[in-house]
């Protein structure tokens, strides 16, 4: 479209200057014309025109006159054409610049996309793996606990030389060692 707006534009600046040629040249003959005219008046009057010679002279100038208005209407005419045309492609090359300004940025988002869902996926993870090892850290302090307190209880029913019956826990939260075989290994030493 912008190719068409242009070979237009170049057709109408040469057929604009083929007209002000014309027009250049007609101007130069009414002028030569008028100038002949005024010699001839001025210098003898016996060479004066005739009234007909006169009349033919001047319908020329006024057919003249008459072509000279209709080939500047015909140059303002193109020159309105021109600057529309001017106009249009200027929008045409503005509309074409946002669209490629557009599309950089578009593709500059597609590009950065699958950075910004790393990172977030990173930050989700990070706040889960911390929350894991917060728990893990709290079951190890437990377990200690847990040993530590059984492992009193032991002791104690050693001591006073009862038999102390304890609650079974299931192994996965005890560990490696359950608290039945550690109550179990205490009654054995105390049967001992």
């Amino acid at each position: 479209m912008i190719q068409l707006a242009s070979g237009n534009g170049s057709n109408t600046q040469s057929e604009i200057a083929r007209l002000k040629e014309e027009l250049a040249m007609r101007d130069q003959l009414v002028q030569q014309l008028s100038q002949e005219l005024f010699r001839l008046v001025k210098g003898n009057q016996d060479f004066l025109p005739t009234p007909e010679v006169s009349e033919q002279h001047q319908q020329e100038v006024r057919s003249l006159r008459d072509q000279m208005r209709q080939l500047e209407e015909q140059v303002a005419f193109y020159q309105a054409q021109i600057e529309s045309k001017d106009e249009e492609t200027d929008q045409l090359r503005q509309t074409a610049q946002e669209l490629t300004d557009r599309t950089r940025m578009l593709e500059q988002v597609v590009q950065e996309l699958p950075k910004i869902y790393k990172e977030k996926f990173a930050e989700r993870m990070s706040a889960v793996k911390d929350r894991v090892a917060k728990i893990q850290q709290e079951n190890r302090e437990l377990q200690a606990e847990l040993q530590s307190t059984s492992y009193r209880l032991a002791i104690r029913t050693r001591k006073s030389g009862s038999h102390l019956d304890l609650p079974t826990f299931p192994s996965e939260m005890l560990g490696e060692k359950s608290m039945a075989s550690f109550a179990k290994a205490s009654s054995s030493s105390q049967i001992n």
